[in-house]
């Protein structure tokens, strides 16, 4: 099943079975196999149950066989391809593969170095809704994705807000990957494999995490122009129907989009940073003349506002409103004088974020994705030519393998199994007596990261038991909107350094910690990375034994035009069509409304990556160099229409804010209780209607006139009503949930557990939070193992907390960690506050 040129890659020699359906079991499976994994997908005799031409992705490098599991000789074929497993994967609804024949608890008994996979829609402990027919768009619905689309969607009164972008799916299949490669790494050592859990409504939270956090006592200075309009609305009774263009107005000048001369919108991604806002002003001929009204950059932006010297300073986020509406109205005029492309190549030749508008079609077919190999070509069988996603993680010493993946081809279940014994790999080692330990216990990593993505990623790997040092510059340069406010959430579980590595004195200590961790793991670009001395030759000098991942916004196998450009996970929303779809229309883009929609994918990519490369230094002895980036991830959270080819129909999947769904079957509807409902259905489940009190006959309705006849009848109940009716016939359906009842319903007092045994849904609140607020927060409960140990990870702590006890552990004194401080070679803190206001 290898190719002589993918037996170089990380997963060569991992045998697993894919029964998966749909997007997330067979995407895990994908995503092993472009690692170089040997892939046996099965299909029941109908075929698959998804029809898509995305199957020719999510089947690539697989061989395809058709088993009916209802029939004994299907049984014992099943049972014979997994025997010659090493994993097994399957996205069923809880025990029904079970009740099939193929039990993996009766399997684990009888070969304890397997690893076994589920990926169902709601938990298994879950007791409301373990049985629902959990399609995507009904997680979506119940775990408050339609309901929390954005400041936007709520300010123009659409409320719940349609997205064909399949996140549970994403999230579940980055965190099922990334999971079950850090068993497979465990295996390594313990000799256990380990049966993982990973409910998609559970992934799609810890996708949101950053969305659903609660701080009581919120400091004004961090609350937008936005927040503060929904709030006084509120307040005043007023209803919320703002204009798109009223609403543009209150964005902040250096995070939205500008139309320019060729009529193509260009996003602008420069908030918060120090130096970005500068150099943007700057770049446009602008800067001089603001600051000689009045524009300020304070020294200090950690310092309560009351200390400032001014009301405003550059490089903090939220600007306040009168220089955000002086800012953005002569920014607006400048960026009418080029066209998009030429302002995309100024920012990114600048070193500062922006990119223009695209549709999806034209990403497909841009000439970085296609140099970069963040789209590729494979001949399908079925459609063609085809143009892909390409790798979506990747070790960059083999990564070009990958980029010429096998298209998907059908065996019989003997030629399978004749394949896969041919699959020669070394045994796990015989089985430690004790092996309930997590999964990177004793791993020690380095995170240099910022933002979101990379330290989320670092901070997911803490969970299975890593040891985590963060450092910082002993001198912020993001404002505290962007590092303690997200902090919250990714900082968790890690000690905080704060150290100038420009210095002597810093760069000495950095170079230490690097010498003393198993992985060292930054966002930044091949750029920063050799100027930082972190490329191959830097770090085989400073550790050769280390693996250093590294992550960043255009990056792909290959270098393309843009590799070395910056941008954050807006950008790659922009620049691969996230956006226009989400708006509608080139005038009227919107960001797909979550903090971290890309960003959080990132992260659990580079886990990933990282495990994969754990894994490959444990059975060969290689280092290797894990990547991934936020462009390579788009492709995954848009799949059902990320392709091309000759024939395909028309890029008309649902786009703008009237979209309610997919079609009158598929789609959101008012009920008599002021809330919505979501229906996911389809013609064959016409026959369950008959069942539904309310709903019988409409088989009978023509289709043109399903969507009116249906928002007729839904509004005769309460969404609650309806629901139940359309559970108990097994049609898929939620009422629309949004993530502030989700969190109410689910939170509890921190107990030190990670969640993992509360259901689909879990929050905990810390009274003594750090940060002297009262703080609710997600647990890390999306990835449940049976043999592994999650932790529940300590709160944040404040930045530097740990700067002395961290130079202390790699051999400095306290007169020497004294000398480093008083010199600014290291800070313990970049303010009084935690949280400064």
């Amino acid at each position: 099943m290898t190719s002589t040129s993918r037996c170089a890659l990380p997963l060569s020699g991992i045998k697993i079975i894919d029964f998966g359906q749909y997007i997330a079991g067979p995407a895990v499976a994908m995503i092993l196999g472009d690692l170089g994994a040997g892939v046996v997908h099965v299909d029941p005799p109908s075929g698959p149950l998804w029809d898509n031409p995305a199957n020719a992705i999510l089947n690539r490098n697989k061989l395809s066989v058709t088993i009916d599991l209802k029939t004994a000789a299907g049984l014992n074929e099943a049972n014979a391809l997994v025997a010659e497993a090493d994993i097994v994967i399957e996205n069923f609804r809880p025990k029904v593969l079970a009740r099939l024949g193929i039990d993996f608890e009766a399997l684990r008994k009888v070969r304890p170095e397997l690893i076994t996979v589920s990926i169902p829609g709601f938990a298994s402990n879950d007791q409301l809704r373990s049985d629902w027919r959990a399609f995507e768009t009904v997680i979506a619905a119940s775990s408050g994705v339609f309901t929390d689309m954005g400041l936007n969607r709520v300010l123009m009164g659409i409320n719940p807000s349609f997205s064909p972008l399949p996140l549970a799916s994403a999230y579940g299949t980055m965190l099922a990957a990334s999971a079950t490669v850090l068993a497979l790494q465990s295996r390594q050592r313990t000799g256990h494999g380990d049966h993982i859990e990973v409910p998609l409504a559970s992934a799609v939270m810890e996708g949101l995490s950053y969305n659903s956090i609660r701080i009581e006592d919120y400091p004004l200075r961090y609350q937008t122009q936005r927040e503060r309009e929904i709030e006084r609305r509120r307040e005043e009774g007023l209803p919320m129907d703002m204009s798109y263009g009223d609403l543009q107005e209150f964005l902040d000048p250096f995070y939205r989009s500008y139309m320019c001369g060729d009529g193509r919108m260009f996003y602008v991604v420069c908030p918060s940073h120090k130096n970005h806002a500068k150099r943007c002003l700057q770049t446009l001929g602008l800067y001089d003349e603001l600051v000689s009204e009045g524009l300020r950059e304070e020294d200090d932006t950690y310092l309560p506002v009351s200390e400032w010297s001014s009301d405003v300073s550059l490089g903090v986020y939220p600007l306040p409103k009168f220089w955000a509406h002086k800012i953005a109205a002569r920014m607006k005029a400048v960026f009418l004088t080029r066209t998009a492309a030429q302002w995309e190549h100024i920012f990114g030749e600048g070193l500062f974020p922006g990119a223009p508008q695209r549709w999806l079609q034209e990403w497909i077919t841009d000439d970085h994705a296609r140099a970069a190999g963040l789209m590729i070509e494979v001949d399908d069988p079925i459609l063609g030519r085809m143009i892909q996603p390409g790798p979506m993680v990747w070790l960059q010493e083999s990564a070009h393998a990958m980029l010429s993946p096998v298209p998907r081809s059908w065996v019989t279940v003997a030629e399978a199994q004749a394949r896969l014994a041919e699959v020669k790999s070394p045994p796990p080692p015989v089985p430690a007596a004790n092996a309930s330990v997590g999964w990177l216990d004793g791993i020690k990593i380095l995170d240099l990261c910022n933002v979101i993505a990379g330290p989320h990623s670092v901070a997911y790997l803490a969970r299975f038991g890593a040891e985590v040092i963060k450092i910082d510059p002993a001198k912020p340069f993001y404002d505290c909107w962007n590092t303690v406010i997200f902090g919250m959430s990714h900082m968790r579980g890690k000690k905080s350094a704060l150290l100038d590595i420009a210095t002597v004195d810093g760069r000495d200590a950095f170079e230490r910690l690097v010498k003393s961790v198993d992985v060292v793991v930054w966002n930044a670009t091949d750029r920063q990375v050799e100027v930082m001395g972190l490329d191959l030759k830097g770090m085989t000098e400073l550790n050769p034994d280390a693996i250093f991942c590294q992550l960043d916004c255009f990056g792909g196998v290959r270098v393309g035009p843009r590799t070395n450009y910056l941008g954050y996970d807006d950008l790659v929303q922009a620049a691969t069509g996230i956006m226009l779809r989400f708006g509608g229309s080139m005038r009227t883009p919107e960001e797909h409304a979550h903090v971290g929609t890309i960003d959080v994918m990132c992260g659990f990519g580079a886990a990933l990556g990282v495990a994969a490369a754990l894994f490959q230094k444990s059975a060969t002895g290689v280092v290797g160099r894990p990547r991934t980036s936020l462009s390579a991830l788009t492709g995954l959270a848009q799949i059902p229409f990320c392709y091309d080819y000759e024939g395909r129909r028309p890029f008309d999947e649902p786009a703008g804010r009237e979209t309610k769904g997919f079609d009158a079957l598929s789609r959101l509807y008012e009920t008599a209780s002021g809330g919505s409902i979501l229906l996911c259905a389809s013609d064959a489940d016409l026959p369950r209607f008959e069942t539904v009190e309310g709903l019988a006959g409409l088989a009978s309705i023509p289709k043109p006139d399903r969507v009116t006849h249906l928002a007729k009848i839904f509004m005769t109940e309460p969404a609650e009503i309806w629901q139940q009716r359309l559970v108990d016939a097994d049609i898929g359906a939620s009422p629309c949930e949004n993530i502030e009842t989700i969190r109410s319903r689910n939170a509890r007092m921190a107990d030190g557990w990670p969640g993992t045994q509360y259901g689909s849904y879990s929050f905990s609140v810390f009274p003594d939070h750090p940060s002297g607020h009262m703080v609710t927060q997600l647990d890390p409960f999306a990835v449940r193992p049976s043999e592994g140990k999650v932790h529940a990870l300590a709160s944040a702590e404040k930045y530097g907390a740990s700067t002395r006890a961290v130079l202390a552990a790699v051999g400095y004194d306290d007169a020497d960690i004294d000398r480093m401080l008083k010199s600014g070679a290291a800070s313990v803190s970049w303010s009084r506050a935690y949280l400064p206001g």
